[in-house]
């Protein structure tokens, strides 16, 4: 069924012909880029890697955005960080290599992973372009992680949810008025997800096993 629903060639050219009909440059520069670099690679679920940045960019333009900047951002969030691209090479405009720059996380000298994230969380929450794409790459992630990440990643996903990616969120409806219906949404989506998750790892945890109590039974 996710075949036939996420097509990556329908994806791709209901992006192309939409961003040609509403004037939309940078997203027309880079839909074809981030095929062509993500080309060869796939997700852990084991689709080609491109269906998560198309269908971003159509669960995007389904919510109304139409912000060529944060379309052309939703295409080319991962670019820098997977593909060993540099931003130099982006082919968009400054404001979509800023939010592609604040988007591709990285550990600095003298930083601990945590604080790493401390520092890329607060930079992005800045940007209005980064903000919301990284809003939008969190839903489809937590959408697609059952089944895929193990169950102690899937723990450390949920946490970095709700400590960092929740508070993104809020940050952005206070800071872009205009995206807070659409925010609101994908803060429903997020949260139901992920409380289902946490609900279906309890009740599906494994019982241990008795232990001997010594007397030849269990305790």
């Amino acid at each position: 069924m996710s075949k036939s629903i996420f097509n990556a060639e329908k994806m791709y050219t209901y992006i192309r012909g939409f961003a040609a009909g509403a004037n939309m440059p940078e997203t027309t520069r880079a839909l074809g880029f981030a095929r062509e670099k993500h080309a060869g690679q796939f997700r852990k679920s084991g689709e080609p890697y491109i269906i998560h940045p198309l269908t971003m960019a159509c669960n995007a333009l389904s919510l109304g955005i139409r912000d060529d900047g944060i379309i052309a951002a939703t295409l080319l969030h991962d670019v820098c960080e997977d593909c060993d691209v540099s931003l130099a090479e982006l082919p968009v405009n400054e404001t979509v290599k800023n939010a592609v720059r604040l988007l591709t996380f990285d550990v600095q000298d003298g930083e601990t992973r945590e604080t790493a994230k401390i520092r890329y969380y607060n930079a992005i929450a800045e940007c209005r372009e980064a903000s919301i794409t990284k809003i939008i790459d969190r839903c489809h992630n937590v959408s697609s992680m059952a089944g895929t990440f193990s169950e102690e990643k899937l723990r450390a996903y949920i946490e970095e949810t709700r400590h960092f990616v929740l508070p993104l969120l809020k940050k952005a409806k206070a800071r872009y008025p205009e995206y807070s219906d659409i925010l609101f949404a994908l803060k429903y989506h997020m949260v139901s997800v992920v409380d289902s998750i946490e609900a279906a790892m309890l009740v599906y945890r494994p019982k241990e096993p008795p232990v001997p109590d010594g007397k030849g039974g269990p305790k």
